[in-house]
């Protein structure tokens, strides 16, 4: 049964003492609750060994924002999968918009990032989705599979399955354009017919999809009651953690 998870992203956001109490605001929020969900904080690369210090890892999940396509060598300012996981994070997030925008991230690139967290039993919310131009002249959906192709279907079945994905609708993140429910479960349905066909209905059936388009307290119950969206992967309403458990407990 795939699993309903709600993860904040973070981004460069926080100085390390402000991003400690936040997760430490979340962590008290969560601990006399039962929520239907996985939570996960996915935190600067700066933060995370403070923040496993303060967390109750049964609870709350973590994660990093990104890691490098190398284990290790003379790669200045590049942190590994190893070193993510020397933190004790257990997830990590690849390929977001933001990455593959300004830091020119390929599929190539990403297929390395993706094998190396496995290898390092980090479980990568790999993010795919289409700009503006591609939702308007309507390839989206040919945009999107060629991002899942390209960079997961070299995964064994197994591997896969080990792969949590988040759809971001990149048009509808800051532009003032808004992607509705039934657009957000249509690509869902999309993305989930797309494994069935390459790794079967069980494997596709058991992934779980995030989704990545300024989900917050107001539209999270609506999205999350559509049958394919499994959950989100949060940006800005991640980071107060009244708005953050606002969306965990929409389920």
């Amino acid at each position: 049964m795939r699993k309903n998870i709600v993860a904040g992203n973070w981004k460069m956001n926080t100085t390390l003492q402000e991003g400690v109490a936040l997760a430490k605001e979340v962590n008290e929020a969560l601990k006399n609750q039962q929520p239907k969900c996985d939570v996960v904080i996915c935190v600067p690369f700066t933060h995370l060994a403070s923040v496993n210090q303060v967390i109750d890892p049964e609870k709350l999940g973590l994660g990093a924002e990104n890691c490098a396509d190398h284990v290790k060598g003379a790669y200045t300012g590049e942190v590994s999968a190893p070193m993510v996981a020397s933190t004790g994070a257990t997830y990590v997030i690849l390929g977001h918009s933001e990455r593959r925008q300004y830091y020119g991230e390929t599929s190539e690139t990403l297929k390395t990032k993706v094998n190396l967290a496995l290898e390092n039993n980090l479980t990568p919310i790999f993010c795919i989705g289409e700009v503006l131009e591609e939702r308007e002249n309507g390839t989206y959906n040919q945009v999107v599979k060629a991002q899942i192709e390209e960079a997961l279907f070299n995964l064994t079945a197994e591997e896969f399955s080990k792969i949590v994905l988040a759809y971001e609708p990149v048009w509808a993140i800051g532009t003032g354009k808004t992607a509705t429910a039934e657009q957000a479960q249509d690509m869902h349905a999309f993305i989930r017919q797309t494994i069935a066909d390459r790794y079967g209905k069980e494997i596709a059936d058991n992934t779980s999809i995030l989704y990545g388009g300024s989900c917050k307290p107001s539209n999270a119950a609506e999205l999350f009651a559509k049958p394919d969206v499994d959950g989100g992967l949060i940006g800005g309403a991640a980071l107060e953690a009244a708005s953050f458990m606002g969306i965990v407990t929409a389920f």
